[in-house]
C-alpha cells in the first residue's frame, strides 16, 4: 500500500512539473509573439499585460529566458534590452545591409516623413510652427506620428510642443541625446531631411 502511495505521489509530482513546464513555454511563446507583432520596443508593463500578470519580476524572468533562447539559437534575430527595461525583437545589425533591398514598404510616405524630419530637427517645436511651415495637412501627419509613437506632445501654456520619442530614436538607431541625434538624422532621412534643415524660420 505504501508503495502505491509513493507511486501516486510521484505521478502527481510529474504531472505538476509537466504542467508548469507547459505553462512556462506558453508564456515564452506569448512574449515572442508580442515582440514580433509589435515591431517596436515593449515595456515590462506591456509585456506583463500580455501574460495577464501584475508581476513584472515574473515577466522579466521570462523575457531573460527568451533572450537566452535566441542567443543560443544563433539566428539572424535577437532580443535586446533597452533603457527603462524595454525589450525589442530585431534583425541583427550585420544582416540588415544584406536584406535591406527586399524591404519595399517604407515606414512613412513622403509627406509625414518630411513633417517628422522637421520636428526632429527643430525640437522642441510648437505644433503651430510645424503647421505654418508644413501646411494644414500636417495636422494629419502629427496625428499619425503620435499614433505610431514617434512623436509626443506636451502642453506649454496655450501652445502644444512636439518632440520625438525614445521609440523614434530606437527605431532609427539614433542617439537619445537631441544634439547628437540631429547630427545623425541626415544619414537616416537623406534628401528629405536636408530640405527641412535648410528651411529658415519665417519672420
Amino acid at each position: 500500500m505504501q508503495e502505491t502511495k509513493e507511486q501516486v505521489n510521484s505521478a502527481n509530482a510529474e504531472d505538476k512539473q509537466a504542467q508548469e513546464t507547459e505553462k512556462a513555454q506558453r508564456c515564452l511563446r506569448l512574449l515572442e509573439a508580442a515582440l514580433y507583432v509589435a515591431g517596436r520596443p515593449l515595456s515590462l508593463t506591456e509585456l506583463s499585460s500580455v501574460l495577464n500578470t501584475r508581476s513584472q519580476q515574473k515577466t522579466k524572468k521570462y523575457v531573460k529566458t527568451l533572450m537566452q533562447e535566441y542567443s543560443s539559437r544563433n539566428t539572424a534575430l535577437e532580443i535586446l534590452e533597452l533603457k527603462d527595461e524595454r525589450y525589442v525583437l530585431q534583425l541583427k545589425a550585420e544582416f540588415t545591409p544584406l536584406v535591406k533591398k527586399l524591404v519595399n514598404k517604407p515606414l512613412l510616405s513622403s509627406g509625414p516623413l518630411k513633417t517628422l524630419a522637421y520636428i526632429a530637427y527643430r525640437q522642441p517645436v510648437t505644433q503651430k510652427r510645424v503647421i505654418q511651415v508644413r501646411g494644414q495637412h500636417a495636422y494629419g501627419h502629427i496625428k499619425l506620428l503620435k499614433d505610431m509613437g514617434l512623436v509626443a506632445t506636451e502642453r506649454s501654456g496655450r501652445s502644444m510642443t512636439l518632440r520625438t520619442t525614445d521609440y523614434f530614436a530606437d527605431y532609427f538607431g539614433l542617439s537619445h541625446d537631441t544634439m547628437t541625434m540631429k547630427k545623425e538624422l541626415k544619414r537616416i532621412f537623406g534628401e528629405a531631411a536636408k530640405e527641412e534643415e535648410q528651411r529658415r524660420p519665417e519672420p
